[in-house]
């Protein structure tokens, strides 16, 4: 059988050695006889298990004291909701920092509860998609956050700087897809938030690492299901969770531990992106239409030249065992997705079959 490589956006590809040891305890888990996904969330194995998934993920992403780590359900797309109603201060609005798709979703959600004030921050006028400089963005003062993501899966943008909170009263962003992935610098954020399916684990449930003193504002019309107070109060279990997703999380958090952490792990993740950029660069006969300084390093979306050889690439890449390199429907091409389950080698697999291609029909 030969070698399969995922390079699907999300659900997204997961560490063999988690797959393995997920299989081998599957039907078994801690010797109770029973599977994981048979067991009480409220039994003392899984609320251990829990406790212990999130002191490893505190020592990874070194989250300060202050922080309280939650898990809900509803993807980022919950979260586009939830922020507004639990952040949103009385006769305030909040900046929108507009990147790519993802952050234009969160703000068309925000207009279900107030005005916001939507930055643009893209700038498409030459034939590269670039982002305007942190020190060109602007704020509202009658504002109760700001809200911005930092990679746009579909688009392929990054924002490697983080903005400094000086100037805004709450710094949210949305890390669906880079948590994990490298360093951040927690204390600049009240509220980090990332669904699960990229570098976390299956889908099914949404980390939220946020402020404690935002905990202490209670709102009561807020669905409780989206109520951050309660998440936290009933300590992530106010409903039955999906426990076989937090269950493969936890897993993974020892995984990045084991290999290293977040400084292997980002280490990796640009030899990765630089193999796959410079095949692109290389050659006329791909191309990449962002901006160096504001490439992604996780999700790659690139084109031939003669579009008619899409279908055909996405054919024969297939068959090799390069798996899910369809563009968006948005924008088309292709797109590679390299996260941090993506080993080398699967990244030189597939620098090879674009040589290999190129040969042949270029």
């Amino acid at each position: 059988m030969k070698k399969i490589y995922n390079f699907s956006a999300g659900p997204a590809m997961l560490p063999i050695p988690v797959m393995k040891k997920a299989k081998k305890y599957f039907r078994n888990w801690k010797n109770t006889g029973s599977s994981v996904i048979e067991i009480s969330h409220r039994s003392d194995y899984f609320v251990n298990f829990l406790e212990k998934m999130k002191k490893n993920l505190r020592l990874i992403l070194n989250i300060p004291k202050d922080y309280k780590i939650l898990f809900c359900q509803g993807g980022a797309r919950g979260q586009f909701s939830a922020i507004p109603m639990n952040l949103l201060k009385k006769n305030k609005t909040a900046d929108y920092i507009c990147s790519g798709y993802w952050s234009q979703c969160a703000a068309e959600e925000a207009k279900k509860y107030c005005v916001p004030n939507i930055i643009n921050i893209r700038n498409d006028s030459d034939k590269k998609k670039k982002i305007i400089p942190l020190n060109e963005w602007f704020s509202n003062e009658k504002i109760s956050y700001v809200h911005y993501c930092p990679n746009e899966t579909i688009e392929g943008i990054a924002i490697e700087e983080e903005p400094e909170i000086n100037n805004y009263n709450d710094l949210i962003g949305d890390f669906s897809s880079t948590i994990l992935s490298k360093k951040i610098e927690i204390q600049k954020y009240s509220v980090i938030y990332a669904s699960a399916q990229k570098n976390i684990g299956p889908a099914g449930i949404t980390l939220i690492i946020i402020k404690k003193s935002l905990l202490k504002k209670k709102k009561n019309n807020i669905p409780s299901i989206l109520d951050y107070n309660i998440i936290s109060h009933n300590k992530s279990m106010f409903n039955t969770p999906t426990t076989f997703s937090l269950y493969i999380a936890g897993l993974v958090f020892q995984w990045i531990i084991n290999i290293g952490g977040i400084k292997n792990i980002e280490k990796k993740n640009l030899i990765k992106s630089k193999l796959l950029y410079n095949i692109i660069d290389k050659t006329g006969f791909y191309i990449n239409n962002v901006e160096i300084n504001n490439r992604s390093k996780l999700n790659i979306p690139f084109q031939i030249i003669n579009p008619k050889l899409t279908e055909i690439f996405l054919q024969e890449s297939f068959s090799q065992g390069l798996l899910y390199l369809k563009g968006h429907s948005l924008i088309g091409g292709l797109r590679a997705s390299i996260y941090n389950a993506m080993p080398i080698q699967g990244v030189k697999k597939l620098v090879k079959f674009m040589k290999y291609f190129e040969n042949k029909y270029g």
